[in-house]
């Protein structure tokens, strides 16, 4: 049976470009054709499958895991220090806001409007802000669920590779036995060690 790359090689080493796609999807989908792919057995609903092309890719999903937390982490950081970066630009905006405001104050033939105005550009710097703050954290949110969702396939898809190789054992196991009792049974039947011989000249009387 042809096994893929990915199952007989040493895995790619890892990287921690956090824009590189997930290889744990690659890894999925290898581990979906094989197990589509595999040929199904006589009298049978399990199929056989590779066992080192299957151990190859579950074993490449493990080594990948940490790179994909590592992606994840990565991301909890970038994330931090953004919105560490958005505070610190909205409080010299907001300080910006207030040093104009005092400057108009201090306009007295236009004290009312200077005020008026003032708290316009405070409240638009606030509502800035905090428009800047939504997008970031729906970003995160969205970037750290994809991965929580990855992960959860990726368990599931391990843990169905090894239940179907269990299977496969079990099945080779049965029908190792059935052959075995069928050829004793042949050999029985045939007059070998245990069978009866027919003696022609014992039937028909003759010397």
């Amino acid at each position: 049976m042809e096994t893929v790359q990915a199952a007989g090689g040493t895995p790619a080493p890892a990287t921690t470009d956090p824009y590189r796609p997930p290889q744990i999807e690659t890894i999925l989908r290898q581990l979906r054709e094989v197990v589509l792919n595999a040929r199904p057995m006589p009298l049978s609903a399990s199929s056989m499958l590779n066992k080192e092309e299957l151990l190859g890719l579950i074993d490449e999903a493990n080594v990948r895991l940490p790179e994909e937390l590592r992606a994840a982490r990565w991301l909890l950081k970038e994330r931090e220090e953004f919105l560490a970066k958005v505070r610190r630009e909205g409080d010299e905006i907001l300080e910006l806001a207030r040093s104009r405001a005092e400057r108009l104050v201090q306009r007295t033939e236009v004290v009312r409007t200077a005020e008026q105005r003032a708290r316009h550009l405070v409240e638009t710097a606030r509502e800035e802000t905090r428009r800047m703050r939504r997008e970031t954290e729906d970003y995160c949110d969205q970037k750290l669920g994809s991965f929580e969702s990855l992960l959860g396939s990726t368990r599931d898809a391990i843990a169905q590779g090894r239940r179907r190789l269990q299977e496969t054992v079990l099945d080779r196991d049965r029908e190792r036995r059935a052959t075995d009792a069928a050829d004793a049974a042949r050999e029985a039947s045939t007059g070998r060690p245990g069978g009866t011989f027919f003696d022609q000249d014992a039937e028909t009387g003759e010397p």
